[in-house]
């Protein structure tokens, strides 16, 4: 699945992006240790659909955010390489979360167990031709990114676009103290001790609000906790926006800021119609090196509070809608009531 933002610039150039996620990516409860994996079979036959036509490159996200956080397996990496390789496609990474993706690997795939996390995001990347990343995760920043690539070629075409909406290349706009904690950074979120405590207290909410009935997206991803809002919320309709009348009743409820990942997010179709999408979740991110397991309790509280009297919550009217990447801005009304 592509990042909600990686979609919009596809988009945004008048590209399609495909999604050739698994099918168990789209079901909350099961317990398919890497539910970001691509489908290699729907891949071939999208790459067939559109012969002779362009196919930029190919992206795998790790870890997947639309799907509840999950991560690829080296083996699917390996896989989408040769296949991209077999039709002369490049293989680009969205590599925000690729540590705990490593860490994932390390952890569930079992040829894998005695290798450090560096070695395996070593060879993780060893099978893309580049990568985008959002620096603000698993370089453990506030700001900053960048586009890294094997050719020189593509190199020099991206650099002068860097320079007409970014910066230099050297700097592409950021401060020089920003690229040197992201330098920092970029090996302190490989510190298998970190990734532990981390990926531990994501753990701990997630088996908390499962001890506690509430439904979540299993299994327990590695930087949030994804509540499955059509278990939680049934009585409300994708078009009244369930996962996002949850954040706000959570907010008010407990003070606890969500972010929804469902039809809101999904924006709409070519024809003007919302998309619908298998999964309406809110997501409960955790910012790295914040929050204690005390805060985490907090949360637990708030949503067992909300699931006693879900029956009472009502949907969500849009008053205000920008025409790109709605989530960001939109506003909106309680359908019925007040919040």
């Amino acid at each position: 699945m592509h990042f909600d933002t990686t979609k919009a610039h596809i988009e945004h150039k008048k590209g399609k992006a495909v999604d050739c996620t698994i099918d168990e990516a789209c079901k909350p409860v099961s317990s398919h240790p890497f539910k970001g994996n691509v489908d290699l079979k729907k891949l071939e036959n999208v790459i067939k659909k559109y012969t002779g036509k362009k196919i930029p490159f190919i992206v795998v996200t790790v870890t997947c955010n639309s799907a509840g956080g999950q991560p690829v397996s080296m083996k699917n990496l390996k896989d989408v390489k040769k296949l991209a390789s077999k039709y002369k496609i490049p293989v680009f990474i969205d590599a925000a979360r690729y540590a705990e993706n490593a860490y994932f690997i390390k952890k569930r795939e079992k040829e894998y167990r005695n290798r450090t996390v560096k070695e395996i995001a070593h060879e993780m990347f060893s099978y893309a031709d580049g990568c985008t990343m959002s620096c603000k995760k698993d370089a453990i920043v506030n700001i900053g990114g960048f586009l890294a690539m094997n050719s020189k070629r593509l190199y020099q075409k991206c650099s002068s676009f860097g320079i007409l909406f970014e910066g230099f290349p050297t700097y592409g706009g950021m401060a020089g103290r920003d690229m040197e904690a992201i330098a920092r950074g970029l090996y302190e979120g490989i510190d298998e001790r970190y990734l532990e405590d981390r990926i531990g207290q994501v753990e701990y909410l997630g088996n908390k609000l499962k001890e506690n009935n509430i439904p979540i997206i299993e299994p327990v991803g590695g930087h949030a906790v994804y509540v499955d809002v059509k278990r939680f919320l049934p009585h409300i309709k994708p078009e009244e926006f369930p996962a996002h009348a949850l954040c706000c009743e959570l907010y008010v409820e407990s003070g606890v800021r969500a972010v929804e990942i469902g039809t809101l997010l999904a924006g709409r179709d070519e024809t003007g119609e919302n998309r619908i999408p298998k999964l309406e979740m809110l997501r409960l991110t955790i910012p790295r090196r914040v929050y204690t397991y005390r805060h985490m309790d907090v949360v637990v509280e708030g949503l067992k509070n909300l699931y006693k009297r879900r029956k009472e919550i009502k949907g969500l009217k849009m008053v205000y809608e920008p025409p790109i990447l709605r989530h960001f801005t939109a506003r909106f009304k309680p359908i019925r009531g007040e919040l």
